[in-house]
């Protein structure tokens, strides 16, 4: 069973997360059986690592790592391949992969340019 984490940056304010939990739920919905975990990057709980164990003990064999980042900056370009390369190494069973930041996927940049037009 693949397994999902939506990964965000993290930061000091909690309500700054209140957007990404609300991401977690209407995925959950979605998809009720899938295991599901929100991490974060830094300054927040859970961490990547903490996560994708999570996923595991609810029987994942294998984790997709969402990226809620808006461009491949240096976190995703060089951080997380590293945390990942050494999560991978700690936990060779299990298959992990990292998808592409939001801003590489057209489908949110149409959205997100149709809410901004409809501001207009």
């Amino acid at each position: 069973m693949r397994g999902l984490v939506l990964f965000a940056h993290g930061a000091a304010d909690p309500q700054w997360a209140r957007p990404f939990e609300a991401i977690r739920d209407r995925v959950h919905e979605a998809l009720p059986s899938r295991p599901l975990s929100l991490a974060y990057l830094e300054h927040m709980a859970p961490t990547l690592e903490e996560a994708i164990d999570r996923l595991c003990a609810q029987g994942a064999t294998a984790v997709a790592v969402v990226p809620l980042f808006m461009a491949q900056g240096g976190h995703l370009k060089r951080d997380v391949p590293r945390i990942l390369d050494a999560i991978r190494q700690s936990r060779p069973g299990i298959a992990i992969t990292l998808e592409n930041a939001m801003g590489d996927v057209p489908e949110i940049l149409d959205v997100i340019a149709a809410w901004v037009a409809s501001r207009a």
